[in-house]
């Protein structure tokens, strides 16, 4: 079976692995830390908003099942693309909006996605969502691993924005 792998940013990752985990097709999840410059970052680290890292979800999943345009439909659904270097209440670069590309269809396939829902009329601001390549991710601790799922809760950390 081939699996890929995508990674998303689009504020507390608790509620953002929660998301992506209810999707048929995406075999595995893993919260964590990417986009800066800090190697084997800590929580408290990336909270000080100085390592440059983004909270961000890897998910693993099989393309026979869920294509990654539908990942992306998750992604612009659950978050609010438009606000920059927040969600809700969390604010600082380590809640920013950011695509992780592993590969140039996964960059193309961002690019377009953004494109479209840009053009849709449906956001009454920019979008502030980067798209940029992948670099190393670092798992969060355990604690964080599943967070809603260990603790029975379903939702998302942010408020609804739409």
């Amino acid at each position: 079976m081939a699996m890929e792998i995508a990674t998303f940013a689009a504020g507390c990752f608790w509620g953002v692995e929660e998301a992506f985990r209810q999707v048929p097709g995406v075999l595995e999840t893993q919260v964590g830390y990417t986009g800066g410059h800090t190697p084997h970052p800590t929580y408290q680290q990336v909270c000080s908003d100085t390592t440059g890292h983004a909270e961000a979800v890897q998910v693993v999943f099989d393309p026979a099942q869920v294509s990654y345009e539908q990942l992306l439909e998750v992604f612009w659904s659950i978050h609010d693309p438009t606000q920059v270097n927040r969600q809700g209440p969390d604010i600082g670069t380590q809640y920013r909006s950011a695509i992780f590309f592993h590969t140039p269809e996964q960059e193309a396939a961002a690019r377009a996605s953004k494109q479209r829902l840009e053009q849709s009329g449906r956001l009454r601001r920019p979008i502030a969502t980067e798209i940029v390549p992948a670099r190393e991710f670092w798992r969060a601790e355990e604690y964080h691993q599943q967070y809603f799922a260990k603790r029975g809760l379903r939702g998302h950390c942010h408020l609804p924005w739409r």
